[in-house]
């Protein structure tokens, strides 16, 4: 059976509304396609600001997907006495994105801003949104699965020191530190050399 995958980035919000009368708004979105819905993280926004930088991946079946269309992103404040003050929300249609991927098997939307409508229908602010659609059969379904967990596997098996030594300045070091290793060895061999030298003329 086909299906498709669709992959939302959450990047960022700017010029939101501020709900908050006291204190440093925390925001979050809630992210709904057919029956699923997710959760981002809480984003300590700067006044009108938020950053996220998530992914999130709906999956259905390719015959759900030509009912749903399109996906809702509901901005909402953690207030201090309360969880969920609404802020804006984005919706995004998805019908062209997923007729193009259905025939093509695959097509990317860079992340672009979105209007944000608010409670009376007036826009303030801006939601930057990516989204990818994958149409798959089980087999390649399978092989992307496969392809994420050993991307997964790669980057835990990443030691803290290999990490560490991606910085520039790290690198110089280990190579002058090399580098001086190979001189004291040739300048130990030359004295060996040297004294052998004198040994055999005594």
């Amino acid at each position: 059976m086909k299906r498709g995958i669709l992959e939302v980035f959450l990047i960022d919000a700017h010029g939101i509304t501020h709900t908050n009368f006291i204190g440093t708004p925390v925001y979050y979105v809630l992210l709904q396609c057919g029956t699923k819905e997710y959760r981002s993280k809480m984003s300590k926004g700067d006044n009108d600001n938020a950053l996220w930088n998530q992914k999130f991946v709906f999956d259905f079946p390719m015959s759900q997907w030509k009912k749903l269309t399109y996906i809702k992103l509901r901005i909402l404040d953690k207030e201090l006495f309360k969880d969920g003050g609404f802020v804006g929300e984005t919706i995004i249609h998805l019908g062209g994105i997923i007729t193009e991927g259905r025939d093509r098997g695959y097509i990317e939307i860079k992340p672009a801003p979105y209007n944000v409508v608010l409670e009376d229908d007036t826009f303030k602010g801006e939601l930057k949104v990516g989204l990818r659609f994958i149409a798959t059969d089980k087999l390649q379904r399978k092989a992307w699965e496969l392809k994420m967990e050993a991307k997964n596997s790669e980057e835990l098996m990443i030691s803290p020191i290999q990490n560490l030594m991606k910085l520039p300045l790290l690198r110089f070091i280990a190579a002058w530190a090399r580098r001086q290793c190979l001189i004291n060895a040739k300048l130990l061999y030359c004295f060996v050399d040297y004294k052998k030298c004198l040994t055999s003329y005594s």
